[in-house]
């Protein structure tokens, strides 16, 4: 409790963080405590205000973050490059070419104009990106429209609570475009930890890069293909598998007769990116190129092709030699933006024709992709329908969402060859499915296996709201042992917004009224009063407002904390599945949160009409 003059000291903090339960107390005595925050605030009689609780707050979670190691029970995949080595060094060449990549890309960005162009060869990279607008930016031109520009924190001086939202809202969105993260939180970023900063450049940057290496954007890339059933296969693939069998296509057209499996030793001798620049660029061909014998002075020749086509960027002839896979990606992925070599007319595009184009499986594929990888997981998938039909990523999964669940004495783990075993991992996914009540009326592992659409995403979804009735419950243990349901969600979402003097209510999941975005940013305004800014809210009323709309309140979610998957299509077509796990992912962050953070100090926290009572948090400050 407060002393009864109404103030709080910093000689009360000690005790008050410890009852808290938010600064690792098993980790940290009380003495321990007290000692530390002496050591970042010797008067002990000051008084405490918001501003100085919070950093004292982060400054002990750092402290415990670097005794327990920060976030590793969270982490997950991450992308395998050379940015990632237990020594935690990184590549000056990666760094400076994503240097470069940023300065072209964010240069007419008013805000960072002031501190672009960065310099390549200073680590100046790493303090830019230490408020989190560079890289809420740089998601932004990997995948225009992730993040409402609107929610990120651009004043000149952010006080910690701004720019931890900052960061909190470019790791959610990393996540929601395809970044895997692992070990990094918002303090890594504003202690400019330079291998995991520079980790999820690479991965951005990648996505950026990739963005065309697929058949809604190029169609022309089913010329690679003979028939409708290789293009099936075809966009079953990665865009970086994608760009390996475009390069081999064009490499077919050559003398060159080897093929090119990886980016990284394959062409360390210059000779495949020789004779590709050769096929793609034949007025700038130099036939005696092919005659040098000296790998290094052949790959500044090719370098001196690609500038002539105008596609010179991201790498130096040392990093072809020495087969820096990054960047070396990067390269090819640039030359195929620029001049890919397809035809306009084939005929061949006649066979999307015959593929059905549903953009609703595709949304909640990418939707359950990203959520799946979000776990620590050994591997990282590509493709749900294709990544999943042996079973063994369905099974990490359930493990993951009820730990113990498994049987791996009856488990194969990949590579798996034969088929029967595949089988028998998918029967024990269903089995356990059922275990979990999900309904699973004419599913058999098989129907996995042979990677039936519809029926993966009917499990995957169970799954996932499997996966947050848990968390929500694990955070309501005192709920008198009740299972938390559907209608639990929706009536804490209405007594929220209702509490908070708003009219605005939710009927269902499925309320059409829901597409203006309107009662989200109602409920996220009364779990945190000071994350929505109405002033930039639209009425909602024709199609572009309610899109604004719903973009603003996906990134103020994730601005707070909630790990979300859907997009702004998803509330303006009112996507039943999609609205429960966001109403469900604001509950869970309130719930989580010490109730002190959210509302101000003095304010009512009644909760009348709430099946779940907030006031009886297990995290609660008093």
């Amino acid at each position: 409790m407060r002393r009864e003059n109404g103030k709080l000291t910093v000689s009360d903090l000690a005790s008050r963080m410890g009852r808290s339960k938010v600064v690792g107390d098993q980790n940290l005595s009380n003495e321990e405590r007290t000692s530390l925050i002496q050591s970042f605030h010797p008067n002990l009689n000051d008084e405490v205000d918001f501003e100085f609780y919070l950093r004292i707050y982060l400054n002990l979670q750092a402290h415990v973050n670097a005794i327990i190691g920060s976030g590793v029970k969270n982490s997950s995949a991450f992308l395998k490059t050379a940015t990632t080595t237990l020594l935690h060094t990184i590549s000056d060449s990666e760094k400076s070419s994503y240097v470069a990549h940023i300065n072209n890309y964010l240069s007419g960005d008013e805000f960072l104009n002031k501190y672009l162009p960065i310099n390549p060869s200073s680590n100046d990279l790493f303090e830019v990106a230490k408020d989190g607008v560079l890289l809420c930016k740089l998601i932004n031109v990997a995948v225009p429209g992730t993040i409402d520009e609107r929610a990120i924190n651009t004043k000149s001086m952010l006080n910690p609570w701004e720019r931890n939202e900052n960061h909190t809202l470019c790791l959610n969105s990393a996540k929601a475009i395809g970044c895997t993260v692992v070990n990094i939180g918002t303090q890594d970023i504003i202690e400019g930890r330079r291998h995991l900063v520079l980790g999820v450049i690479s991965q951005i940057i990648k996505i950026q890069l990739l963005a065309d290496l697929n058949l809604k954007k190029t169609p022309q890339l089913v010329e690679l293909v003979d028939d409708s059933k290789d293009v099936e296969e075809l966009m079953s693939l990665p865009p970086d598998k994608i760009l390996l069998r475009w390069m081999n296509f064009q490499l077919r057209k050559s003398e060159y007769k080897k093929t090119v499996t990886n980016f990284s030793s394959d062409v360390k001798d210059a000779e495949a990116y020789t004779h590709l620049l050769n096929v793609l660029a034949p007025e700038h061909k130099n036939s005696s190129n092919l005659a040098v014998k000296n790998p290094f002075e052949r790959a500044n020749l090719v370098l001196e092709h690609a500038d002539r086509m105008g596609c010179r960027r991201y790498l130096t002839a040392k990093d072809i030699i020495e087969g820096s896979p990054n960047l070396n990606l990067a390269f090819v992925a640039h030359i195929f933006q620029h001049r890919n070599g397809l035809s306009t007319k084939t005929k061949q595009i006649s066979f999307l024709d015959t593929l059905a184009d549903d953009t609703q499986i595709s949304r909640e594929e990418k939707a359950f992709r990203f959520w799946i990888n979000s776990f620590d997981s050994s591997v990282y998938i590509n493709n749900v329908f294709e990544d999943l039909r042996d079973g063994w990523i369905l099974l990490q999964t359930l493990d993951k969402v009820s730990p113990g669940i498994v049987n791996w004495k009856l488990a194969s783990k990949p590579p798996i060859k034969l088929p029967f075993k595949k089988v028998e991992n998918c029967n024990q996914v269903v089995k356990l499915g059922k275990q979990l009540k999900f309904s699973l009326v004419n599913i058999a592992g098989n129907d996995i296996v042979q990677g039936n659409k519809k029926l993966i995403l009917a499990y995957l979804w169970q799954l996932m709201r499997y996966n947050i009735l848990q968390l929500l419950k694990n955070l309501r243990f005192h709920s008198n042992g009740k299972e938390i349901t559907d209608v639990d969600i929706l009536e804490w979402a209405n007594a929220k917004v209702r509490e908070n003097g708003s009219q605005t209510r939710m009927y269902s999941f499925r309320d059409k009224s829901l597409s203006d975005g309107i009662f989200f940013l109602e409920l996220l305004s009364s779990v945190q009063p000071r994350a929505v800014n109405w002033s930039l809210v639209t009425n909602g009323v024709t199609d572009e407002e309610k899109k604004m709309n719903a973009t603003y309140v996906i990134s103020i979610a994730r601005k707070l904390g909630c790990s979300i998957f859907l997009l702004p299509e998803d509330i303006t077509e009112v996507n039943q599945k999609m609205i429960l796990t966001l109403t469900a992912s604001i509950m869970h962050w309130t719930l989580k949160q010490p109730l002190h953070l959210i509302k101000p100090t003095g304010s009512p926290d009644s909760h009348n009409g709430s099946l779940l009572d907030d006031s009886t948090s297990d995290s609660s400050l008093d």
